[in-house]
């Protein structure tokens, strides 16, 4: 199973998974401790709120994408391409691959946090739930 985490600073989990470009990939088997195979770093244009959908992207190779926040647009995305999204409150990136992995629940993401992603919509939508 590999799993790509959301995590801006290569920390800790982060939100806004569709303008999210750094990712952090563990990857075991299931049971199994995961282990950090890759950290990416993803251009601009293959953020998934830039992304068109065409073609391979970087994450294609992963069954999970976990996340503190995101968009119907972003889990349609991804849904799309075969990927399953979770969203937590979790901050350690280690601890929710394990958890995943070892087929335990996640924390329940914070309900608190806003969707605000700083730009307007212009008629177009970008798949956030206020669309």
């Amino acid at each position: 199973m590999r799993v790509a985490i959301t995590s801006q600073n290569f920390r800790t989990i982060t939100g806004h998974a569709g303008k999210t470009r750094r990712f952090m990939v563990f990857e075991s088997d299931p049971g199994n401790e995961p282990v950090e195979m890759e950290r990416i770093d993803l251009p601009r244009e293959l953020s998934f709120h830039e992304f068109d959908g065409v073609g391979e992207h970087p994450l294609d190779s992963c069954d999970v994408v976990i996340t503190q926040s995101c968009g119907f647009g972003f889990t349609r995305k991804l849904a799309s391409r075969g990927i399953h999204v979770l969203v937590t409150s979790e901050g350690n990136p280690y601890l929710a691959a394990r958890a995943v992995m070892h087929g335990e629940p996640l924390p329940a993401p914070d309900m608190r946090a806003s969707h605000n992603h700083g730009h307007d919509h212009a008629g177009q939508g970008c798949g956030c739930h206020h669309d």
